[in-house]
């Protein structure tokens, strides 16, 4: 009689299925097509080429607010960037994974999960490579405060798997409201400092922007690469941190609320 298999513990089998599910996702998003990864690196190259010429050609500035144009732009295309893409793909998971949840080990949250690790994954090779081309432009893309750099960045992409978690959840069972949350993110681009530093605002306008959690990290990002940059007053981290904290728990709990349904969405 052949000896009965043992069942694996759950915690094995979940690493099993966001294995299988990050190998997956990988090669659907860099496999696609022969220039899916020129197509990762043209969106961000290009607002970044395209915002230098205007402040270097156009504006004449080669320094904004104490520092580098060039890492200035970078730094925070690259930290929305981070957010954005996690958000965008993560509202997309559930329903280009339907087809999996025939198999019970495989949950949504599972799905959303591992697309916020492969965004945070390639903005982080974006990162390198942008920077890697800027430092042979003789750049000075070297972070001053590494560790702080990666605290920033730590925040957006909890800032960006908060929100995916919440908007995987209720762009799913209200359709409109997925459509409204894309169209909205063209307008928050302006409205967190992507562009501009927030220091050469006025107060009134400034104190609005503040309300927006984005601002914290995109702002702590530059102080840990540029420490000449001049912050404006305001400007904690922790801010952001604790909206990604809330988001996270709040969207674990309406995966957990409506498991079923978004299965059978």
């Amino acid at each position: 009689m052949a000896a009965v298999r043992a069942l694996r513990p759950p915690f094995t089998v979940t690493i099993a299925v966001w294995k299988a599910l990050f190998l997956r996702e990988a090669l659907s998003r860099l496999a696609q097509d022969r220039i899916a990864w020129a197509l990762l690196i043209v969106e961000p190259l290009f607002h970044v080429s395209l915002l230098m010429w205007v402040f270097v050609s156009g504006f004449r500035q080669k320094a904004i607010a104490g520092a580098d144009v060039g890492v200035f732009i970078m730094v925070g295309i690259l930290g929305f960037f981070l957010v954005r893409n996690m958000m965008n793909r993560a509202m997309e998971a559930i329903n280009a994974s339907e087809a999996l949840f025939a198999f019970r080990q495989v949950m949504p949250v599972d799905t959303v999960l591992v697309r916020a690790v492969l965004e945070g994954v390639l903005v982080l090779v974006l990162f390198l490579v942008m920077f890697t081309g800027g430092a042979l432009l003789e750049y000075p893309v070297y972070p001053a405060d590494l560790l702080g750099a990666l605290r920033a960045l730590g925040a957006l992409w909890l800032a960006g798997l908060g929100l995916g978690l919440v908007l995987s959840v209720v762009g799913n069972l209200v359709e409109e409201f997925a459509r409204l949350v894309r169209l909205l993110f063209t307008p928050l681009y302006f409205f967190s400092a992507v562009i501009f530093p927030l220091a050469i605002l006025p107060p009134a306008i400034r104190d609005i922007l503040l309300l927006n959690p984005i601002v914290h990290g995109l702002e702590s990002l530059r102080v840990a690469f540029m420490p000449g940059y001049q912050v404006s007053p305001g400007i904690d981290l922790s801010y952001l941190l604790t909206f990604s904290v809330v988001l996270i728990f709040l969207g674990l709990a309406l995966h957990i609320q409506y498991r079923s349904r978004l299965m059978t969405a």
